[in-house]
């Protein structure tokens, strides 16, 4: 039978305390725990027998179960002048902040050299919203010879 240990911090997340409190519990020998290296490792019955309830999984590690998927891309623009180059950011900008690039929304860099008449855009995000953005971009720049 696995036997869940418990992090100090994760103890603390489930219990809605500081964790300095739970390491005093430990310390003071309220909370039976075992020391692994310089951390302490809380058993799930011996947490379970401390509340009194029945431990739950604590949210880091529920959160870590969840699937997230994101996209990062590159857009490579030569032969851009610098009008259409502002023209291009002034039409990202609103576009990452409107509302449908929900959590953890989109982020966009973009990269101009004048010299060369190049222009680079970096885009991190959630692939529909990539997608949406991508679409505007190609919108925007098929305008333009």
């Amino acid at each position: 039978m696995e036997q869940h240990l418990y992090s100090v911090e994760d103890v603390a997340e489930l219990l809605g305390l500081h964790v300095k409190t739970v390491r005093s519990y430990v310390r003071d020998g309220r909370l039976r725990a075992t020391r692994i290296g310089k951390q302490y490792r809380i058993a799930r019955s011996d947490l379970e027998e401390f509340t009194g309830q029945p431990a739950s999984v604590p949210l880091r590690e529920a959160v870590r179960r969840q699937r997230h998927v994101e996209v990062s891309s590159i857009v490579q623009v030569d032969a851009i002048d610098p009008a259409t180059m502002t023209r291009l950011a002034n039409l990202v900008g609103p576009a990452v902040s409107h509302s449908w690039a929900g959590p953890p929304g989109l982020r966009v860099q973009l990269r101009y050299d004048e010299e060369r008449a190049s222009l680079k855009i970096v885009i991190l995000g959630a692939v529909d919203d990539t997608v949406e953005l991508l679409r505007i971009i190609d919108a925007m720049l098929a305008d333009r010879p």
